[in-house]
């Protein structure tokens, strides 16, 4: 008696010869979406026809490469987030979440000094906004809080600054991220991390804290980020005031976004490996800010410093 054996849908499937092709396509597509490569893929070909016409202008995010990077900051564990410019003192001031401190830098990531802050909740971003002010971001609580550059050692108490509190959306762990100010134009920029993504544009904040009046003005910059979809979420905002341009830093997506006046997108830079001189992908960037000379610096936790240069 002979048995004849009939291949299952299945099987025949799994030995068609398109099966593995389309697998690999599929596959391929996950990936891509992923990283959003096919966003990236549209930029630079946008990119590309526009530099036909005119040269490229901006930062030149593609000249940056990291000379310092992975360094640990010295006295701090975990938590550090946002990061500051100070072209006064030509150094960087920093913030720890948790247990909340304010930690001056030098250029190379030194510490000068570090300072407990007292009565603070979640400070997650840093600006410095000219004659001896620093402001600070309470994420959760959505308020901003002013003090005086310390002139000595010891804690801050959060009873010594001017708070200013802001309701714009929900509160929570994915409110106030990031800090960045135009000292020329008193304009402070405020992203808000994700859920959704936000990005605010406050005006006459410095002329309200310092009593030389004025108007606050509250403009919801969001629309500006709808086709920014490669950037999944917002940690830091700087603004440059050479450009007028803004450069936005995306942890989960581990890449810069770099925004002309009129919120559109100019370049960006990739954070992972082999991209700006990397030799490690930067973990979770958390900070951004640009010196008065150009350089790039970037903190990521746990407790990272990284500082760009422009190649010759």
């Amino acid at each position: 008696m002979s048995t004849s054996l009939v291949a299952s849908p299945a099987s025949r499937i799994l030995r068609h010869p398109l099966f593995f092709a389309a697998l690999f396509l599929a596959l391929g597509l996950s990936v891509t979406l992923s990283f959003h490569l096919h966003e990236r893929a549209l930029h630079h070909l946008d990119v590309a026809w526009r530099d036909l016409d005119r040269p490229r202008a901006g930062l030149g995010l593609d000249a940056f490469r990291a000379d310092l990077q992975a360094r640990p900051v010295a006295g701090v564990d975990d938590n550090l987030s946002g990061l500051a410019w100070d072209a006064d003192r030509r150094q960087l001031w920093a913030v720890v979440n948790n247990p909340e401190a304010l930690v001056a830098l030098d250029e190379n990531g030194g510490t000068i000094a570090r300072y407990p802050l007292e009565g603070f909740t979640d400070v997650e971003g840093i600006a410095y906004l000219g004659d001896d002010l620093l402001l600070l971001a309470e994420e959760r609580e959505q308020r901003l809080v002013a003090l005086p550059v310390p002139t000595r050692e010891g804690p801050l108490r959060r009873g010594a600054g001017q708070t200013l509190s802001l309701s714009l959306g929900e509160a929570g762990n994915a409110g106030f991220e990031g800090l960045g100010y135009d000292l020329r134009g008193d304009r402070l920029f405020v992203v808000k991390e994700h859920s959704p993504r936000k990005l605010y544009e406050i005006r006459g904040l410095k002329g309200l804290l310092t009593g030389q009046g004025g108007d606050l003005a509250i403009l919801d910059r969001s629309a500006w980020l709808e086709d920014k979809g490669m950037a999944t979420d917002l940690s830091s905002v700087h603004y440059d005031d050479r450009s007028g341009h803004l450069l936005l830093l995306s942890d989960e997506a581990r890449m810069l976004l770099e925004l002309d006046g009129e919120g559109r997108l100019v370049n960006y830079r990739s954070l992972w490996a082999g991209f700006a001189g990397l030799s490690d992908s930067v973990p979770q960037g958390e900070g951004l800010t640009l010196d008065d000379q150009g350089r790039m610096y970037l903190v990521s936790e746990p407790n990272l410093f990284y500082r760009f240069e422009r190649a010759p």
